[in-house]
This record gives structure tokens, C-alpha cells and sequence, in this order.
């Protein structure tokens, strides 16, 4: 999977926009069909002063993550909990980005389109530049957490918000070769817009190919060592395939500036 991703992008750099037909999936099986947490209840959320970023609060719970019949890095399904936390209900646009650091990377350029074109290293300066003006603890989601909160708290879904992908999310199939404002599409039930599509999104993780055989179950924090960083949801050019919820993506954390990667905001329930 990360090899036809990385074509797409190098082709996507020299060449005009992919644009990828797409229509519903079937016969795609996640491996949860019975989470604990039949529906994760949307709790008080709260709006960060520095920025206005919007956060929603994500009630924990247990749920099988991955996929048997999806991509063989999203195997094999396996249990996970979560604690509280809290999820950015937007992606980073770029008014946020630049109010922060003074500069915007993006190639497609617009206040409320997703900030793109920054490595997982620019998304840690700007974690720590903005805690230390908001006095908070923001970081990037870890997968799991990404996954669940994608899935409603671990739902049978393909996408985030339902199986209709044009409903969800901007992908090759209807983003025109390019990014859109955040939140023009159907959020998910815990109201969180964009998690399929747009621009994919990095998490806290590092990558590991064998992780999920020996992921343990509370609060998996992602192998203790590296060569890349993990992203989720698809970007604005990929196939619906490739935008499904357990699809996982990885790029070196330090020089991986896409045009299709940017990211979204997590803190714990507790400061």
C-alpha cells in the first residue's frame, strides 16, 4: 500500500492531479462488529483561546481495530482500549498554522483550508510552540485513537461517517485536484469533519509493519522506535480504496512535506 501511495505522490508532484473514479465499496469486512461501546457519546467539547481550534470530547472505549479483509499492514484485528480524550473536530487549516508560526508551507493556499506540505517534525514545533502560549498539552492522536474516534468509537463503518464515501470525504473521485475548506462534508456522529480525505493525517506513532500481532490492548502507544511516522485517512488525490478507516500510511518523520499530508490536534481529558 505505502508504495502505491508514494508513486501516486511523486506522480502527483510532476504532473497534473490524479483523479480517481470511485464508486461504493462492498464486501469490505472490518473486524468489529460488536464494540463495547456501541455508540461513543459526544461529550462537553471546548474551543482552545490561541487559535479557536474546536476540540470535541471522545468518550473511551474498547473495540477491535484493524481489518482481515483490508490492506495486510491493517492486519490482524485485534482488541484495543482507549482512555478519554479529547479530537480537533477540524483538521489544522492554515489560518491556525501560520497564527502559530508565522509562516504557511501549503501549496494550495486559503485561511480555511487544511494546513499541507509539513513533516511530522513541523507538526511537533508547532505542538510545542502552541503549548507553551496556550499553557496546554496538546499532541497528535496515536492510531488507535485516531481509528476509534474515525469509527465512532469503533462502528462497523468503512469511512468515517458512514459507507458513502462522496458523502464524507474529498478524495480522487470528487475533490477536482485539489484541497477544500475543512468541514464542508458530513461529519461522523462524534461530529468530527474530515476524517476521511482532504489531507492525510499524521498521528504521534511511529510505524510498525508487525505491530498490531503484538499491540497491547490499553492505550497502544506504537512501536518504541522507527524510521517512519504513521498517517491516516486519505488525501484529496487517492482512491476510495485507500481512504477507508483502517488504512495505514507512514513517511519519514523529518523530510515528507506533501501536498496531500497535514494533521489534526488531540489532548488528554486531563491537561
Amino acid at each position: 500500500m505505502k508504495q502505491v501511495i508514494t508513486f501516486l505522490v511523486l506522480c502527483l508532484s510532476l504532473l497534473a492531479p490524479l483523479a480517481v473514479s470511485a464508486g461504493s465499496l462492498s464486501g469490505f469486512e472490518l473486524g468489529n462488529k460488536n464494540p463495547t461501546n456501541t455508540r461513543a457519546d459526544i461529550g462537553t467539547g471546548f474551543t482552545d483561546p490561541t487559535t479557536g481550534m474546536e476540540f470535541v470530547l471522545i468518550k473511551g472505549g474498547c473495540f477491535q481495530m484493524g481489518s482481515n479483509s483490508s490492506e495486510k499492514d491493517d492486519r490482524p484485528v485485534h482488541e484495543v482500549c482507549v482512555d478519554d480524550f479529547y479530537l480537533g473536530k477540524y483538521e489544522v487549516t492554515q489560518d491556525q498554522y501560520q497564527e502559530i508560526t508565522g509562516s504557511n508551507p501549503s501549496f494550495f493556499k486559503g485561511g480555511n483550508l487544511p494546513v499541507e506540505r509539513v513533516s511530522w517534525d513541523d507538526a511537533q514545533s508547532y505542538l510545542r510552540q502552541l503549548n507553551s502560549r496556550s499553557n496546554q498539552n496538546y499532541r497528535l492522536p496515536t492510531e488507535a485513537e485516531w481509528e476509534y474516534a474515525a469509527r465512532n468509537g469503533g462502528k462497523d463503518e468503512i469511512y468515517a461517517g458512514g459507507n458513502n464515501v462522496n458523502a464524507v470525504g474529498w478524495y480522487g473521485g470528487n475533490s477536482k485536484g485539489k484541497t477544500h475548506p475543512v468541514g464542508q462534508k458530513r461529519a461522523n456522529e462524534l461530529g468530527l469533519y474530515d476524517m476521511t480525505g482532504n489531507v492525510w493525517e499524521w498521528c504521534q506513532d511511529w510505524f510498525g509493519r508487525d505491530y498490531y500481532g503484538k499491540s497491547p490492548r490499553n492505550n497502544p502507544q506504537g512501536p518504541a522506535s522507527g524510521t517512519d511516522r504513521a498517517n491516516r485517512g486519505g488525501g484529496w488525490f487517492i482512491d476510495a480504496r485507500l481512504a477507508r478507516v483502517t488504512v495505514r500510511n507512514w513517511f519519514k518523520p523529518d523530510d515528507n512535506r506533501s501536498f496531500a499530508l497535514g494533521f489534526r490536534l488531540a489532548r488528554p481529558s486531563v491537561p
